[in-house]
Order: structure tokens, then C-alpha cells, then sequence
């Protein structure tokens, strides 16, 4: 079992988003996927998200909004998410990102982008509700969603 996090930032109706491209043995190999990554020893969730955006964009987050708790399973393995909203940071993006190249999606484009698709849940409940969800994916073996579980 792991805990990671995962940050959607928001500017002018737009989500960063980072398509991963350029890590080999990549689970999330050209997918659209959100910033962050897992949580070191020591870190809260906040600490981990504040270092793997800024790691991951060069962007300092000033605040972050928690939105929800993921759970994903994945035939034998799970992981624990926390995912945060932003739309208060600073800086420019100008680290080139080690995983992939980051750019700035509409909000309403990003479901005809190439995500997984339990993501695709989690981001409509971004956009519909306002309130901290728990969202639980299960996936088979070949990573197809075979069961969505919205609690709360």
C-alpha cells in the first residue's frame, strides 16, 4: 500500500496538465494526469504536494484545497491518494518536467484527452461538487476500471 497525492492546478478555467512521455516502465505512459507523486517518510500529504509541484513545474503553491481521497486498486496493489485543487501559486513554469511535458488544458477539453478512466470520474466530481469526496477505482490486471465506489 503506498499514499501519494495528486494536485490539479487551475488558472484562467484551465487545468495543468502533465502528459507523461518520458519515464520508461511508466504505468501512466501517455496518459494526461495531474501533478504529484508519492509521499516521503516525514512529509504530510501538503508537504508532499507543495515539493512534487514545485519539483515537477517550478511552481510554488501558496494554498491547497484537499477535494478528495482515492483509493486505487490495482489487481494486488493499492494506493491511497489525496487529491488537492489550486488556483493559488506562484512563479513561472519553467522547469522542464522529467516525466512528461506539462501544459494548460480547458477545463471542458480535458475528458477528450487520453486519461484513465476512473480519472475521468474524479474529475467530474471536481467540477460538480464542492465538497471532500472519497472515490474508490478498481482495476483489473490489464488496467481496465471494473468497478467506481463514490462514498460521501
Amino acid at each position: 500500500m503506498t499514499l501519494t497525492t495528486l494536485c490539479y492546478l487551475i488558472k484562467d478555467n484551465k487545468y495543468l496538465m502533465l502528459h507523461r512521455t518520458k519515464k520508461e516502465k511508466d504505468i501512466n505512459a501517455g496518459k494526461y494526469i495531474g501533478v504529484g507523486g508519492h509521499v516521503e517518510e516525514g512529509e504530510s500529504p501538503v508537504d508532499c504536494i507543495k515539493r512534487e509541484v514545485f519539483e515537477e513545474t517550478g511552481l510554488i503553491l501558496n494554498t491547497v484545497s484537499p477535494r478528495g481521497y482515492i483509493t486505487f486498486v490495482m489487481g494486488n496493489e493499492t494506493e491511497h491518494a489525496i487529491l488537492f485543487t489550486s488556483d493559488d501559486f506562484s512563479g513561472e513554469l519553467t522547469k522542464e518536467c522529467s516525466e512528461g511535458e506539462l501544459m494548460w488544458v480547458d477545463i471542458d477539453k480535458v475528458p477528450q484527452l487520453n486519461l484513465w478512466e476512473g480519472d475521468r470520474t474524479f474529475l467530474k466530481l471536481l467540477n460538480e461538487r464542492e465538497d471532500y469526496f472519497f472515490l474508490k477505482l478498481i482495476y483489473d490486471k490489464e488496467d481496465n476500471l471494473l468497478d467506481t465506489i463514490i462514498e460521501g
